[in-house]
C-alpha cells in the first residue's frame, strides 16, 4: 500500500515531494504506468538494479483486496475494484506483443488520464464512431486528447496550442513527436488549423445528437407578402395565367416532404390536406402543397426520391384503374426552338432525373401523393374540373418498354395505400393491402426494378392502418428554429439523407486549391491544407534562390519569396522539404474506406432489383465507362493554369459544335418543374 508520504512527480518532471527536478539517475519510471517517481522521496526505494527494472509504484503495487485508497494523480477517487481493473487492464496492455512500444504508452496514458472509453475496457468496438476516427489519428501527442485550438507543425504532428506553447517556452525548438526542427517564425507566432477546428466541432456536434436544448424546429416559408391566391399582372398581355404571380404557401412543408400533410402542418385549418379536396388550378394545389411542380407532372430529385406525381393526360401510354395506375414517365420528346408542347416522342426514355426519382421511391417504398387534374380525358376517376388530391400511392414496380408511338418509355406501377377512402369510393375506411394487378407488358419489358426489402410506407396490422415503417427521409430544404418562447429565430440546414455524416466531414479535409478531398495532404506553417501534387504544381518552374550580379560584379544570392496560395506568408524554406501529414491522411483514408462499403451496401440494395438478364448496357454508357477508365489510367496532377486553358478550349469547342438548333433546347414538359424542386446535393 502507498503510504502517505509517496508522490510521483508532476507533468513537468518537478517531484510533488521536495519540489525539485530529479536528474535521470535519481528519477524512477514504474514498470505498469511509466509514472516518474524521485528515488530519494520513496518511503521504500528499491533494493537493486534488477529490483528497478521490474519496479512497480506504490499505487499500481496496491493489491487486489486491499481497501480503497485515494489516487494521488487523479482527482477523483477510486475503489479497490477499480484500481485492480485497470492495472489489470494496463497489464494487458503490456502482453499484448502486436503493439509498438510507442502505442503500449499511449494506450497506458489514456488509461491514466482517465480519457479512455469506458467502452474500451470493456472490449467494445468504436471504430465506427465519428469522433473515434478523430480521436485515433489527431490527438495532441502530449496531452493525447482530441486538440483544442489545434496547432500543426510543418512536420505533420497535431498539438493543443497551450500545449505547444507550453513545450515552446520550455526553450525546445523540435517537435515533440519526431524532434523535427519547429521553424522560429511558427514557434513565435502559431497558427490554429481552421479544418481541424471544423472537424472536431461537427464530429463532437453530431455524436452529442446535434439536438441543440430545447429548441423547437418547424418549417416556414417566408412568403408574407405573397397574395393569398394567383393572378394575372396588368403586364400580362396573354389570357388565363400565363406569367402569374404565385400565391402564399399556406402549409408549413418543405418541398421535399413525402407522404401526406397532416394536420400539424396546416397552421390555417387544423385539418391537413384531405383526400378529395379539388383546386381550380395547378396554382392553387401548389399552394396546399400536394404538388408544388406548376407544369411538371413529377416532383422529386434523382437520388432522394419522388414525393408527388400530377395525372393530366400528358402521354398517351398511361392507364388509370381507380387504385392502381400505369404511369409513364418524363422525357422523350423534342422541345427546342420555341416549342412549348409537343405530343410526339423522338428518342428513347431513361431512367435519370426525374425518373430515377420515382425509381428510387419504388426501391425505397416511399409513399407519393397523387393529383389528378380535369386535363386527362381518357380516364374515368379524373374530376370534372380542376385538381383533385387522391392520396399517397406506393411503386410497386417500374421498368422500360416499347410505347405506343415506338420509343422505349419508363412505367411505373401505382397501387394506392391511403388511411382515407378514395373520392369514388363508398367505403367509410381507407386501403387494405391487396394483392398486385396482373400486367401483361411485363412480358417484354427490359430493366425490371422491384422493391425487395421491407417498404417504408407500409401496413400495421395491430393498429389497422398504414404508417411509416422506418424514420421518413429527413428533409433537406432549409428550415426556421427558434426557442419555444419565440426569441432568438436562427435559419438552419437540416441534416441530408443522401449525404452521411462522414462525408460531410470528408468535405471539411478539401484542398484550398482544387476544392477536392486532399491526396497526400500538407500543412503549412501558416496552417493551410493543401494536396502535394496541387501545391507543388503552383510553384513549379520556380527556383528557391535567384542569381544577382551584371558583368564582372557578383553579388550574394537571394532567396525567392514564395507566397502561400492562400495568404501572404512566405514558405520558401517549407517548400524545399514538404512532409505529408501522415495523421491526417490517416483520417482521410479511414473515411473514404467505410464511404465505399456504405455506398457498396447502398448499390447492392437499388441495383438489387433489377435482372441481369434484361439490363442490356446502352452504347452511349459503354463509351462514358470507357472514358472514365482512360481519365483513371491518364490521371496526373493539373495545374491551375491548365486548368484554365483546358476549359477555354473547351467552350471554343462547344461554341462551334453545337448547332443553333440544339442551343435553344427546352426542356421536357415533366421536367420543367426539376428547377423549382430540385434541391442542390452535397459532392464530396
Amino acid at each position: 500500500m502507498a503510504h502517505d508520504s509517496d508522490l510521483p512527480c508532476d507533468g513537468d518532471g518537478v517531484c510533488m515531494v521536495c519540489k525539485t527536478k530529479p536528474s535521470e539517475n535519481e528519477s524512477l519510471l514504474c514498470k505498469t504506468c511509466a509514472t516518474p517517481w524521485h528515488v530519494t522521496c520513496l518511503s521504500a526505494p528499491p533494493n537493486s538494479m534488477a529490483d528497478a527494472v521490474n519496479w512497480e509504484c506504490p499505487d499500481c503495487s496496491v493489491p487486489p483486496d486491499a481497501p480503497p485508497v485515494a489516487v494521488k494523480q487523479n482527482a477523483a477517487a477510486a475503489s479497490s475494484s477499480y484500481g485492480s481493473d485497470l492495472i489489470a487492464a494496463i497489464r494487458a496492455i503490456e502482453s499484448d506483443s502486436s503493439l509498438t512500444e510507442q502505442e503500449k504508452a499511449k494506450q497506458r496514458q489514456e488509461l491514466l488520464s482517465g480519457s479512455a472509453k469506458a467502452s474500451n475496457l470493456e472490449g467494445v468496438n468504436t471504430d465506427n464512431d465519428v469522433l473515434n476516427i478523430l480521436d485515433g489519428s489527431l490527438n495532441c501527442s502530449m496531452c493525447m486528447q482530441l486538440p483544442e485550438r489545434p496547432v500543426t507543425t510543418p512536420c505533420g504532428h497535431n498539438f493543443c496550442l497551450k500545449c505547444f506553447q507550453k513545450w515552446i517556452g520550455q526553450r525546445k525548438s523540435t517537435c515533440a513527436n519526431c524532434r523535427t526542427p519547429i521553424p522560429p517564425k511558427m514557434a513565435s507566432q502559431p497558427r490554429i488549423n481552421s479544418a481541424l477546428v471544423i472537424a472536431i466541432r461537427m464530429a463532437r456536434t453530431l455524436r452529442s445528437g446535434a439536438s441543440g436544448g430545447t429548441s423547437k424546429v418547424a418549417h416556414f416559408i417566408h412568403n408574407q407578402n405573397r397574395p393569398d391566391k394567383a393572378f394575372t399582372t396588368e403586364r400580362a398581355k396573354k389570357s388565363g395565367k400565363a406569367n402569374a404571380c404565385s400565391g402564399k404557401i399556406f402549409v408549413t412543408i418543405p418541398g421535399d416532404h413525402f407522404g401526406p400533410i397532416s394536420a400539424e402542418n396546416d397552421p390555417e385549418r387544423n385539418l391537413g390536406v384531405l383526400v378529395g379536396e379539388t383546386w381550380e388550378d395547378r396554382f392553387e394545389c401548389r399552394q396546399w402543397g400536394a404538388h408544388f411542380p406548376h407544369v411538371a407532372g413529377i416532383a422529386g430529385q434523382s437520388h432522394y426520391g419522388a414525393q408527388s406525381v400530377a395525372l393530366s393526360g400528358g402521354y398517351e401510354d398511361d392507364e388509370d384503374h381507380g387504385e392502381w395506375f400505369l404511369y409513364t414517365g418524363s422525357g422523350g420528346r423534342d422541345l427546342s426552338g420555341n416549342k412549348r408542347t409537343n405530343k410526339l416522342q423522338s428518342f428513347d426514355q431513361k431512367f435519370d432525373k426525374l425518373n430515377e426519382a420515382l425509381r428510387v421511391s419504388c426501391v425505397k417504398g416511399y409513399p407519393v401523393r397523387v393529383v389528378r387534374s380535369h386535363k386527362e380525358k381518357r380516364s374515368s376517376y379524373a374530376p370534372e374540373k380542376g385538381v383533385r388530391y387522391d392520396g399517397v400511392y406506393r411503386i410497386e414496380k417500374c421498368w422500360r418498354k416499347a410505347g405506343k408511338q415506338g420509343f422505349k418509355v419508363c412505367r411505373y406501377l401505382f397501387v394506392r395505400c391511403d388511411n382515407e377512402p378514395a373520392p369514388w369510393t363508398c367505403d367509410e375506411h381507407g386501403d387494405r393491402p391487396r394483392a398486385l394487378p396482373s400486367i401483361k407488358e411485363l412480358n417484354g419489358a427490359t430493366d425490371i426494378t422491384e422493391r425487395k426489402g421491407s417498404p417504408a410506407w407500409d401496413y400495421d396490422e395491430e393498429k389497422s392502418c398504414w404508417m411509416w415503417k422506418k424514420a421518413p427521409p429527413t428533409s433537406r430544404k432549409p428550415i426556421q428554429c427558434q426557442n419555444d418562447d419565440g426569441t432568438k429565430e436562427r435559419k438552419v440546414r437540416p441534416r441530408k439523407n443522401t449525404v452521411s455524416v462522414k462525408q460531410r466531414l470528408l468535405k471539411e479535409f478539401s484542398c484550398l486549391i482544387c476544392r477536392e478531398v486532399m491526396n497526400l495532404p500538407l500543412t503549412t506553417p501558416c496552417a493551410h491544407n493543401f494536396c502535394k501534387a496541387c501545391l507543388e504544381s503552383a510553384f513549379a518552374g520556380q527556383s528557391f534562390t535567384r542569381q544577382r550580379g551584371e558583368g564582372r560584379r557578383t553579388l550574394r544570392v537571394q532567396k525567392n519569396i514564395m507566397k502561400c496560395p492562400s495568404c501572404p506568408t512566405d514558405i520558401s524554406d517549407f517548400l524545399q522539404n514538404p512532409q505529408i501529414n501522415r495523421e491526417l491522411m490517416n483520417v482521410i483514408e479511414s473515411l473514404q474506406r467505410q464511404i465505399e462499403e456504405e455506398n457498396a451496401g447502398l448499390n447492392e440494395d437499388v441495383d438489387g432489383g433489377s435482372d441481369g438478364k434484361d439490363e442490356v448496357p446502352t452504347e452511349e454508357a459503354a463509351e462514358t465507362d470507357k472514358r472514365v477508365e482512360d481519365d483513371k489510367e491518364g490521371a496526373k496532377p493539373v495545374t491551375n493554369t491548365e486548368t484554365k486553358q483546358t476549359n477555354k478550349r473547351k467552350r471554343s469547342s462547344d461554341s462551334n459544335n453545337v448547332s443553333p438548333k440544339k442551343s435553344l433546347d427546352k426542356p421536357d414538359v415533366h421536367n420543367l418543374g426539376e428547377v423549382d424542386s430540385a434541391i442542390p446535393e452535397l459532392s464530396v
